[in-house]
């Protein structure tokens, strides 16, 4: 996947109406300060612990998702999704286990505000809406990703040698990552066509940027802990 990929199309549309806020999402201090190594273990800790409690609730909400489609071809697309969250999960751990946090540890933490203001923010969206205004709130998350990974990976500025966050930035420029973000950007565009995606660009994008604003959010809540010195 090219970087002008993110650029076209109805998810295309939505990141450019994000506009500013989407800018900071990708570009936050968090992210800047990974991809020179420089992050405070602290603030990375947290993200992981919180990280792995967010994945069980996108994972519901992608469960929500395939409940939404009717066709065999949407709803193999949206299980396609789901099943890889489900093993990142495991994977997630592994890489959770090197930094010392065990997945007991992780599943008796508390939510932090801003996970359950994101999660139960996405959620919300599925119960209240249809599968296109679901993916609206899925795909900053899914997409956004593949984007910083991409990003860091190509910046020059990026620190690979010696950065205790190599591999994670590593992860989501992974081929296999980037083909499931094409398909979930697929899924958008073809679902976008069928329920009249045009006509509801102002509700879709401001699902979208809100779940945007929610992401820069949960960057920031690593930041805060390493500034209150909460591991």
């Amino acid at each position: 996947m090219s970087d002008n990929m993110f650029s076209r199309g109805l998810y295309g549309q939505l990141r450019q109406q994000a506009a500013a806020d989407w800018q900071h999402y990708v570009n936050h201090p968090f992210l800047q300060q990974l991809a020179q190594g420089t992050l405070p273990e602290s603030a990375f800790r947290l993200y992981l612990t919180q990280d792995y409690l967010f994945l069980i609730h996108f994972a519901r909400a992608y469960a929500l998702l395939v409940s939404k489609f009717r066709t065999l071809p949407e709803m193999r697309a949206a299980t396609a999704s789901l099943n890889a969250i489900v093993a990142e999960l495991p994977l997630h751990v592994g890489y959770c286990t090197q930094w010392g946090i065990s997945e007991s540890q992780m599943r008796n933490e508390q939510e932090a505000p801003e996970t359950l203001n994101y999660t139960r923010y996405v959620l919300d969206i599925g119960q209240s809406g249809d599968a296109l205004d679901l993916l609206a709130a899925l795909l900053p998350c899914v997409a956004g990703y593949a984007e910083i990974g991409l990003g860091l990976l190509h910046n020059p500025a990026t620190v690979t040698e010696g950065n205790p966050y190599r591999s994670w930035i590593a992860n989501y420029g992974d081929e296999n990552y980037l083909a499931s973000v094409q398909r979930a950007i697929d899924l958008l565009e073809t679902v976008g066509v069928q329920r009249g995606a045009q006509s509801r660009l102002p509700e879709l994008s401001t699902i979208f940027t809100t779940a945007t604003r929610l992401e820069s959010a949960f960057w920031q809540m690593g930041l805060n802990a390493s500034l209150s010195n909460v591991v």
